[in-house]
């Protein structure tokens, strides 16, 4: 029996699809303006792209200009009476307003502006596995009070991601790893490590790290399963 033209012409469009979003997930990641815990990007035309352990990055966007925001928080709201220097930036409250304070800067509006979160990775025992589900809770509490739509999110789960956020789009494209690669491990173990030297200089002023090196770069070629999605993850 003849295969139906018509399903065979289905299969053949989605194939096709899937290869275009591979595409332009890698073009828009080598051009990406790549932000570190305690970062944040606006961008109009630029993409923007992070890596994420027990982090979130949330991604904001204003529909009518265009215009893209993304954070990167490896903390949930600060819960210490004193926080200062770069403690600051780690948490999401601080995150958040930031973010939002810039996009109102470069003309957004709060009526039209839209999120998709990702990130808050079970990635390591103990302390930093809570880290992860609490960063992802504040997120989504966050945006609620603030009456900020979550179109999609993936959030949560053994997974380390790698995150593009298109401007001219508005489509996040999200790489997921096993939490058990060696590049996950790396991540996970990164991240801990940036915390504590981030505090560490913070006591004796000295001079910032760097948390993506090369061997963990939002460049790497060691990923799995890239998802190219209008709606980028389930939806929230």
């Amino acid at each position: 029996m003849a295969a139906d033209p018509g399903l065979a012409g289905t299969s053949t469009s989605r194939c096709r699809n899937a290869e275009h979003e591979r595409v332009a997930a890698r073009r828009l990641e080598r051009l990406a303006h790549v932000i570190n815990p305690g970062g944040w990007a606006v961008e109009s035309a630029r993409p923007i792209a992070t890596l994420l352990g027990s982090c979130v990055a949330v991604c904001l966007y204003d529909t009518r200009l265009r215009l893209a925001g993304m954070n990167h928080f490896l903390l949930p709201g600060g819960t210490r009476r004193h926080v200062d220097g770069d403690e600051i930036v780690l948490q999401g409250d601080y995150a958040m307003e930031v973010l939002r304070n810039a996009m109102f800067a470069r003309g957004a509006h709060p009526s039209r502006l839209v999120a998709k979160a990702f990130g808050g990775g079970n990635v390591v025992s103990g302390i930093h596995t809570a880290i992860g589900t609490r960063n992802a809770e504040f997120a989504r509490q966050w945006l609620q009070r603030e009456h900020i739509p979550l179109l999609a999110s993936d959030l949560g789960g053994a997974r380390l991601r790698k995150i593009v956020f298109d401007p001219c789009t508005g489509d996040v494209f999200c790489r997921r790893s096993a939490i058990r690669t060696p590049e996950a491990i790396a991540i996970a173990q990164a991240e801990i490590a940036y915390e504590r030297a981030l505090l560490k200089r913070n006591r004796s002023g000295a001079t910032s790290p760097q948390l993506f090196r090369s061997s963990v770069s939002i460049t790497s070629a060691s990923t799995v399963n890239a998802l190219g999605m209008s709606a980028s993850g389930t939806p929230a």
